[in-house]
């Protein structure tokens, strides 16, 4: 009975359940084999660069050379990254290749080919033409939603997919790991983690945090707001983070980010007020999704765009989950408790 309770509590941010050398969560943030996000995002660094060092890759490796992906117009992004992946994988004649090279040449490949079906979802084919044609995958994102990839602008991109590239073993790259474990190929390991994702738990966070800014509307209301949906016992999605009990580090990278590209921006300054107000009713401080929605707002964006960012940079370390579940080689196949009759 003593093993079982462990055994169940380690599903629920317990003590670990397996091993792995991509990702140490410390008080400071992830750190990528040995490498701290926070700092990275912080100093610069570039999304393919940090992706190829979670996939231990020393040596620069061209990305992109893939052709830009047609979907129906109007698909959320993260709609329209599920379906690129079936679309892409039937048309892949080494996707059922498990050895680290094809895979990797795979990735490289697909990236940003979802990036491109992103930006035709939100622009169609010549928009979609351009992000293809950009020179870095946050360049391209910023093609696809349309805004003006300044300098700055990409750089903010850079820096929330850097810190959104992995977080050890969240609900999508655990997901990813099991399908991983059975045999299953990268698109179809990629599909299963994207799935996971738009649950409104995990990738979905920045809608259910939409609806609070909505609510609050003016940053003047923010203090009302808060009183009112702690006073009734509601939970507030943006904030708290089991992992990081003093905060979520992650959240100061990105509101750094976001107010150096879009500090006068109303809808930033109504995160802002949130952070505020959640601080002075001693509620809980801001976690990562919070940081990500501060982003799109900055960039003049919806929740929508925030779960892209996060999904295309979590990417990064849903092919390295996979690499490292097929060289561990077994199945994952947790036991259940059983409580029936």
């Amino acid at each position: 009975a003593g093993h079982g309770a462990v055994a169940a509590g380690a599903l629920r941010w317990g003590e670990p359940v397996l091993d792995s050398a991509i990702t140490a969560i410390r008080s400071d943030g992830p750190w990528y084999r040995g490498l701290s996000a926070c700092r990275a995002a912080r100093e610069g660094a570039c999304f393919e660069s940090i992706a190829e060092h979670l996939w231990e890759e020393h040596d620069a490796q061209p990305w992109g050379g893939g052709s830009a992906l047609a979907v129906p117009r109007g698909l959320r992004p993260v709609d329209a990254i599920a379906m690129a992946l079936v679309r892409l994988a039937v048309k892949e004649p080494d996707r059922h290749l498990p050895t680290r090279e094809p895979t990797l040449r795979i990735a490289r490949r697909l990236i940003p080919q979802l990036v491109s079906a992103v930006a035709h979802a939100q622009g169609g084919r010549e928009r979609a033409r351009r992000a293809a044609g950009a020179k870095s995958v946050a360049e391209a994102l910023a093609i696809a939603f349309g805004v003006t990839p300044r300098r700055r602008v990409v750089r903010a991109i850079d820096a929330t997919l850097v810190v959104s590239a992995d977080h050890e073993l969240n609900p999508s790259s655990f997901t990813a790991r099991v399908s991983a474990s059975a045999g299953a190929d990268l698109y179809a390991c990629l599909s299963a983690a994207i799935a996971t994702l738009s649950g409104p738990r995990h990738g979905g966070v920045p809608e259910r945090i939409a609806t609070v800014l909505d609510q609050i509307g003016r940053p003047e209301r923010a203090a009302a707001v808060v009183r009112e949906r702690l006073g009734q016992g509601e939970a507030m999605p943006g904030f708290n983070h089991p992992l990081y009990p003093s905060g979520d580090p992650r959240f100061e990278v990105l509101l750094e980010q976001a107010r150096a590209i879009g500090g006068r921006r109303r809808s930033l300054a109504v995160v802002e007020a949130l952070v505020g107000a959640m601080d002075l009713a001693g509620g809980a401080a801001p976690n990562y999704d919070l940081g990500t929605t501060a982003i799109a707002a900055a960039l003049g964006l919806g929740p929508h765009a925030a779960t892209a960012l996060f999904a295309i940079g979590r990417s990064a370390g849903w092919v390295a989950h996979v690499i490292e579940q097929r060289q561990a080689g077994f199945l994952l196949r947790p036991r259940a408790r059983y409580v029936g009759v």
